[in-house]
């Protein structure tokens, strides 16, 4: 793919369906073993359903096709995922599943409709499932068909509506959302150069109304469920509506924020920068890092109006864009050479120089303020001798990092969880024993993954678990302090997955000598790791944290802890009205505290959530079949909080 399509497109192919949306069908069915249903009636056993349950597994019928989505998925964060996580999600398949209480699940029905589905419940034979089937389908638009929006989105950082740091900017590119919104086939990019990008593309065309002003953003490319387009410059801030207009047919008014500066920094391979060589235009990869002092150029979009370039054609001649910038590599702030326009409509071009102390890693944090404004962050691979990258956690390699790698491997993690819970000043401690051991058919980058001594906001897309298979290790046994003996036994109808739930006494606050023993399976030979823990982390001022006021940050303390491993520090906040955010930070434990940013703190909207404290404790696993294995202590703690 070349740079430019990179820059346009990251969104951009993945929803060419011809499908219109009405009013989502919720429901929740029991289906007995051998029954079937079709998730645009609800109706079973009917000659065109989309899933059978046979008493053990999930089989998609006709075309449909179904991706497990998250394992284990909290049902009161259900109503968050979106129709468009759900289309975004790689990994679609006429694979059967072999469902679990708390799966997540997308499916794309025979009827074109995309499904967000829960297994609530499993008894015997029987399942009990909760769906949502976003919209109707209705062929390729045209002859009547009504277009239909569902999203309006930043072409690059993807923030959902109604968090703090979302919008449109004028001079941007953004990404309209929906169905029967232009011709099907195959999207065409658009070229600027000439006579421009199209005000009209394949029979359709956008009006956005702000404040009384209606401005005709020109199209990159259009599809039946995507279109991409350039705001104008002279459309106003303010609160205002976006429509279709198809063959003819308008579509609904859909609400649209434009706000004076909204950056969104393109990404890859999960949550990669695009992010290039100023001088030899080369891409930063995890086989070719950034080096401090190395000028890069970003590619974005959303700093704002730039009324000096034209919102439709290439230039020769781009102007810079005035709006106050901040860029921070691993919290370090970087000097920006230039920042504004490129020769690309849309396209912002920012050249920064990374800081000579900027931390190694493979996912060193990306973050830019734009107006006041934090934009997605995203990471980098950095490493002061070049070449590549390496991350000093958990020792993945470059060729385990490649994203849509081929072949196959096999990884194993066993884990001894602590949790310690506070809640309304009641205190309560969890304890169990959890391992998981599965083949992957292509490797990915791990999500929200973040390099020491820095912070990301978290990626709440779900990650694609469908193309894995679980391992049959054996028989699994844990000894530890104060004679403790279990077996962790395997977890109903999920090969490979294995579970023991400790007393909580289990892990003394002194610590001590854990050892796991496999006494192999069919797929993973025998096995024995020991975990030696020091006397547990302590989290010293977790009282403090029940308020979080977001625009003083955060500062964590604690002592104790096994020396050279690292505290993650996490926290979440929803708001009654809109989408959870969160963010990741990773200190070393021989650190003693930590100071979470203001500039993070206010892509979390203010309302209800959490922070935590995890000590990760890591121990080399060995096993004949296994590519990729480790052991880990997880000590947790986990205050809830006001977000202010």
């Amino acid at each position: 793919m070349s740079l430019f399509a990179r820059l346009i497109a990251p969104l951009a192919f993945t929803l060419a369906l011809p499908v219109v949306a009405h009013a989502d069908n919720n429901q929740t069915s029991l289906l007995q073993s051998n029954t079937s249903i079709n998730f645009e009636t609800g109706n079973t056993n009917a000659a065109t359903n989309d899933m059978l349950w046979n008493g053990t597994t999930l089989a998609l019928q006709g075309n449909a096709t179904a991706v497990r989505l998250y394992p284990d998925f909290p049902e009161e964060q259900y109503a968050f995922i979106t129709s468009i996580q759900i289309q975004l999600t790689p990994g679609y398949s006429k694979n059967s599943i072999t469902p679990a209480v708390g799966d997540l699940i997308g499916v794309h029905t025979n009827g074109n409709h995309w499904v967000r589905l829960f297994v609530k419940a499993k008894s015997g034979s029987s399942i009990t499932l909760r769906f949502t089937t976003f919209g109707v389908a209705q062929g390729s638009g045209g002859s009547g068909a009504v277009p239909t929006i569902t999203d309006v989105l930043n072409n690059s950082s993807r923030i959902p509506k109604g968090l703090p740091n979302s919008g449109i900017a004028p001079s941007s590119i953004f990404v309209v959302i929906g169905s029967g919104l232009s011709d099907p086939g195959t999207p065409v990019l658009q070229d600027s150069q000439g006579a421009g990008i199209p005000l009209t593309l394949n029979g359709t065309s956008l009006s956005v109304t702000v404040n009384g002003v209606t401005t005709r953003p020109g199209l990159y490319y259009s599809s039946p469920g995507q279109l991409a387009a350039v705001l104008p410059a002279t459309t106003p801030t303010g609160s205002g509506t976006v429509t279709v207009t198809y063959k003819g047919v308008a579509s609904n008014a859909f609400a649209i924020q434009v706000v004076p500066a909204a950056l969104g920094i393109n990404v890859y391979q999960g949550n990669t920068a695009v992010a290039t060589d100023a001088l030899t235009g080369t891409l930063l990869t995890y086989g070719n890092s950034g080096t401090p002092g190395q000028i890069l150029t970003l590619w974005t979009t959303g700093l704002g109006a730039n009324p000096n370039n034209s919102d439709t054609t290439f230039t020769t001649t781009p102007q810079a864009v005035n709006t106050s910038l901040q860029i921070y590599i691993g919290g370090i702030a970087a000097r920006i050479l230039y920042q504004g326009a490129s020769v690309y409509p849309g396209v912002n071009q920012i050249n920064i120089v990374i800081p000579n102390d900027a931390p190694n890693g493979c996912w060193v944090p990306l973050a830019a303020v734009a107006g006041g404004v934090l934009a997605n962050v995203a990471t980098l691979p950095v490493n002061s001798n070049g070449g590549a990258c390496v991350d000093e956690v958990t020792g993945l390699t470059t060729s385990q990092l490649t994203a849509g790698g081929t072949g196959t491997i096999h990884t194993g993690v066993i884990s001894l969880i602590q949790s310690r819970t506070t809640e309304n000043g009641a205190a309560k401690t969890t304890s169990s024993a959890n391992a998981a051991f599965q083949r992957y058919s292509s490797v990915y980058t791990p999500s929200n993954s973040v390099s020491p001594g820095s912070c990301i906001i978290n990626d709440q897309t779900p990650v694609s678990t469908a193309e894995t298979t679980g391992l049959d290790a054996g028989a699994i046994t844990l000894t530890g302090p104060a004679a403790l003996s279990a077996t962790l036994a395997p977890q109903l109808g999920l090969k490979g997955f294995y579970s023991a739930l400790l007393t909580e006494a289990a892990i003394p606050g002194s610590g001590g000598a854990f050892s796991f023993r496999g006494a192999a399976g069919t797929d993973v030979g025998a096995f024995t790791v020991n975990l030696n823990l020091s006397p547990l982390f302590s989290w010293t001022n977790q009282a403090a944290l029940a308020m979080v006021n977001r625009t003083q940050g955060i500062r964590v303390t604690w002592n104790g802890g096994n020396p050279g491993t690292y505290v993650f520090i996490t926290g979440t906040s929803a708001s009654t009205a809109g989408a959870p955010a969160g963010f990741t930070c990773l200190a070393p434990i021989a650190a003693g505290e930590f100071f979470v940013p203001p500039y993070i703190l206010s892509a979390l909207p203010a309302g209800r959530g959490a922070v935590e404290l995890q000590n990760y404790i890591y121990a080399p696993l060995t096993a004949s079949g296994l590519d990729i294995a480790l052991a880990l202590a997880d000590i947790a703690s986990t205050v809830t909080s006001v977000y202010q």
